[in-house]
C-alpha cells in the first residue's frame, strides 16, 4: 500500500507572497509530468539544495529531495517531486501545462504580488552581473546588468511589459542562440529591478537566492 506524504494541497489556490514566489520559480525551473498509471506530479529541479529545502518547507511537503550527482562540468541537480492531481490541476488553471517550455505565459498575478513572482523567476532563470566596462579606456565605467532567459519569446515580452508598468524604462530582447531568448536591462533599470524585487524582503527571507541579491548590493555599495 503506497505511503501518502503530506503536502499543503491548497498552496496554489490562494495568492500570497510565498505562493507567488514559488509559482515564479516553477515557471523557470519546474514542470508537470504524468506517468503511465495516471499519476500526476509537479517537480522543481535546481542546483541550489538550500533553496529547494526552503521551497519544500513553504509548501508543507514531507517528500524527499533527490540528487543527481555532478557529472563533468555540470553541478549536482536536486529535485523535489510532489504527486498531487489537485495541485497539478491548480497549476494548469494558473496557465501551466505539461509542455510549458515554449508556451510559457505570465499568469494573472495580482499586482501586489508581481514583485514576488518575478523574484522567483529571476532566481530560477535570471542572472545579474556587476563590474567595470570599457576597461581599455582611461576612465572605466561601473555597470550592473540583469537578464532573464526563456525559450518563450512571448513570456519575455509579457515580462518586459509588466516591468515597464512598474517603472522600468527599457529592456532589450534578443536571441543569443537557437530556441533561447533573453531580456536584458542596463544599470539604471537593473537598480529599479532590485528595488522592485527586494524592497520589504528581509535579508534572511527563505525564498530568496542570496548570491544574486549580494551582487546587486555590492554594486550599490561601490557606487556610494
Amino acid at each position: 500500500m503506497p505511503i501518502h506524504k503530506k503536502v499543503n494541497k491548497n498552496f496554489f489556490k490562494k495568492w500570497t507572497p510565498d505562493m507567488a514566489y514559488v509559482l515564479g520559480f516553477f515557471a523557470a525551473d519546474g514542470y508537470i509530468t504524468v506517468n503511465k498509471r495516471g499519476g500526476q506530479f509537479w517537480c522543481i529541479q535546481i542546483t541550489d539544495k538550500n533553496l529547494l529545502e526552503n521551497i519544500k518547507k513553504i509548501v508543507g511537503a514531507e517528500h524527499k529531495i533527490c540528487v543527481r550527482p555532478r557529472t563533468g562540468n555540470e553541478n549536482a541537480q536536486y529535485r523535489l517531486q510532489i504527486g498531487s492531481i489537485e495541485m497539478c490541476d491548480d497549476l494548469r488553471k494558473l496557465g501551466f501545462n505539461e509542455r510549458k517550455t515554449k508556451n510559457l505565459a505570465i499568469p494573472r498575478v495580482p499586482r501586489k504580488y508581481m514583485g514576488h513572482f518575478i523574484r522567483g523567476y529571476f532566481d530560477g532563470d535570471g542572472n545579474v552581473w556587476a563590474g567595470y566596462i570599457h576597461k581599455k579606456r582611461r576612465v572605466q565605467t561601473m555597470s550592473c546588468l540583469c537578464a532573464f532567459t526563456s525559450c518563450s519569446l512571448n513570456f519575455l515580452k509579457q515580462l518586459r511589459a509588466e516591468l515597464l508598468s512598474f517603472g522600468l524604462k527599457s529592456g532589450s530582447l534578443y536571441q543569443p542562440k537557437p530556441n533561447c531568448f533573453r531580456l536584458q536591462f542596463s544599470t539604471l533599470d537593473s537598480l529599479k529591478l532590485y528595488d522592485f524585487m527586494y524592497t520589504g524582503i528581509a535579508r534572511g527571507n527563505q525564498l530568496c537566492l542570496r548570491r544574486k541579491r549580494v551582487v546587486f548590493e555590492k554594486f550599490i555599495r561601490l557606487r556610494l
